[in-house]
């Protein structure tokens, strides 16, 4: 059986590319989700009105990989402490936010942003929003894995 997690950490195409490498995540989409307008397009989405962020959603088989490994894995792919934005990515839809689809994953996210905060890792507040699970819209065909229809080499965590 599997379950869904569903994360942004900035722009979508280079997160979900981290994902994908990883053993035991069965599937992966980029898309919108935590916004007010319902299905949006990337357009409506890059006007910074319609309160969604760029999101990845990940499909994981639990008995390969646990959730608390995806989670580390988030955290090391974004800086957490930069409201709506990430590098040269400005925008509500750049912000650091998990979305939970369980009380179990609720209570990890916590947890792991709890120790993060304590590790000292940063000197910042730790901005990431945890909130339940909102509508995921799939974003357009050519988001879909970005970077491997493109041949594009990964960031420095993949």
């Amino acid at each position: 059986m599997t379950e869904k997690t569903t994360l942004g950490a900035g722009c979508f195409w280079g997160v979900e590319a981290a994902f994908r490498k990883i053993k035991g995540v069965v599937s992966t989409a980029v898309g919108y989700s935590g916004g007010r307008l319902k299905n949006p397009t990337y357009d409506d989405v890059c006007t910074d009105q319609t309160g969604h962020a760029e999101v990845v959603q990940v499909e994981y088989d639990p008995s390969r990989v646990a959730y608390d490994q995806l989670l580390d894995l988030f955290w090391q792919l974004h800086d957490p402490t930069t409201p709506n934005g990430q590098g040269p990515d400005i925008g509500t839809q750049y912000r650091s936010a998990i979305f939970y689809h369980t009380p179990e994953q609720k209570s990890a996210a916590e947890a792991s942003k709890e120790r993060l905060r304590k590790s000292g890792r940063y000197q910042r507040p730790i901005v990431t929003e945890i909130t339940p699970a909102a509508e995921c819209y799939r974003a357009e065909e050519y988001h879909q894995q970005y970077f491997d229809k493109r041949g594009i080499a990964g960031h420095k965590f993949w």
